[in-house]
């Protein structure tokens, strides 16, 4: 007897700060494309700006268009894309259609398990 199951290999690379993504949070979509208009500020909080991890390793510039550039320590392509401010919360899209929540908490960012903080701080 047969059966008309077939085995589908994926054969996707993802590097790690992808995958501490989708470990943390981010889900993948496909509606990557730029915003219409610039994200508005519903909690007060200012996230525009630079951020950096205290060690360096994850840097995140939010810019007033609704677009981002990002760089993370060994990844070898930097991250770019757009974000929403949803609440106390930023989602960031990235070109590759990954979603990664971003969390506004005193002052700070968290992002996959990093703190970021003010680039001047």
């Amino acid at each position: 007897m047969t059966t008309s199951c077939e085995h589908r290999v994926d054969f996707t690379v993802l590097d790690a700060a992808s995958i501490l993504a989708i470990a943390m949070g981010g889900v993948g979509g496909t509606d990557a494309g730029p915003l219409a208009t610039p994200p508005r500020m519903s909690t007060g909080a200012a996230v525009v700006g630079a951020w950096r991890s205290p060690d360096g390793a994850v840097k995140l510039r939010l810019r007033r268009d609704g677009t981002y550039a990002g760089e993370v320590a060994g990844r070898r392509r930097p991250a770019r894309g757009t974000y929403l401010i949803d609440g106390e919360s930023v989602v960031l899209r990235d070109d590759s259609g990954l979603h990664t929540p971003v969390y506004v908490h005193d002052g700070e960012l968290e992002m996959a398990g990093h703190r970021l903080r003010p680039a001047g701080v």
